[in-house]
C-alpha cells in the first residue's frame, strides 16, 4: 500500500496480531467460531502482507492476481456459507474489497487511484462508507461487552473476538483511504 511507512508498519503489526490470535481462536471448542476465526485469520495475515510498505518490499506482478484468486475464493466460500446466515455477508465484503484492492495494485502498482483519475473511485467509496459505518457500529458493540466471570479460554472470549473484527474493519478503512 502507499503512505508513510511508519503507517505502513503499524497496519503490519495490527494485522498480524490480529490473524495470530484469530489462529489461537480456532482452537475454540465451538464449530461456529472456528469456522469464523479461520477466515478471519486469513483476512489478518492476508491484510498484513498487503500493507507492507511498498518502498521497503515491491511485490512481484504474479502476487496480486494471486491475492485475488485467494481472496475471491474466500469470497465464494463466503457466499456459499451465507445461507447458513446473514452474519458471513461480511466475510464476502471483506473478501471482496482485498480482491479489488489487488486488482486495482495489479492495474495501477505505482498510482493505485489509476490512471487519470481525480477523486475516489465509486466502488472505494462505497467499500469505505461500508467499513465505516461498520466499524462504528462494532465500536458501539464492544462498549458493553464484560468478560464473563470464571476461566474463559482466550479462543472463546467474545470481547477479544469484537476487538479483532473492529481491528481489521479499521485497517481496512486505513487501506482503502491509501488505494
Amino acid at each position: 500500500m502507499h503512505g508513510p511507512a511508519s503507517h505502513g508498519w503499524l497496519l503490519v503489526a495490527l494485522c498480524a496480531a490480529t490473524g495470530a490470535y484469530c489462529l489461537l481462536r480456532m482452537r475454540s471448542h465451538v464449530e461456529e467460531q472456528r469456522r469464523a476465526a479461520g477466515g478471519e485469520a486469513l483476512m489478518g495475515f492476508g491484510m498484513a502482507a498487503m500493507a507492507v510498505p511498498a518502498a521497503v518490499f515491491t511485490p512481484p506482478s504474479w502476487a496480486w492476481p494471486g491475492y485475488a484468486a485467494v481472496f475471491g475464493a474466500a469470497a465464494l466460500h463466503a457466499l456459499w456459507s451465507a445461507r447458513a446466515g446473514a452474519h458471513h455477508l461480511h466475510h464476502l465484503v471483506g473478501a471482496s474489497a482485498m480482491v479489488y484492492m489487488a486488482v486495482v495494485m495489479a492495474v495501477a502498482p505505482g498510482h493505485g487511484g489509476g490512471p487519470g483519475g481525480s477523486g475516489i473511485p465509486l466502488v472505494t467509496g462505497v467499500l469505505l462508507l461500508y467499513f465505516t459505518g461498520y466499524v462504528l457500529l462494532s465500536g458501539v458493540r464492544l462498549v458493553p461487552v464484560t468478560a464473563g466471570g470464571g476461566a474463559v479460554a482466550w479462543g472463546d472470549r467474545p470481547e477479544l473476538a469484537r476487538a479483532c473484527r473492529l481491528s481489521m474493519g479499521i485497517a481496512m478503512v486505513a487501506m482503502l483511504l491509501t488505494l
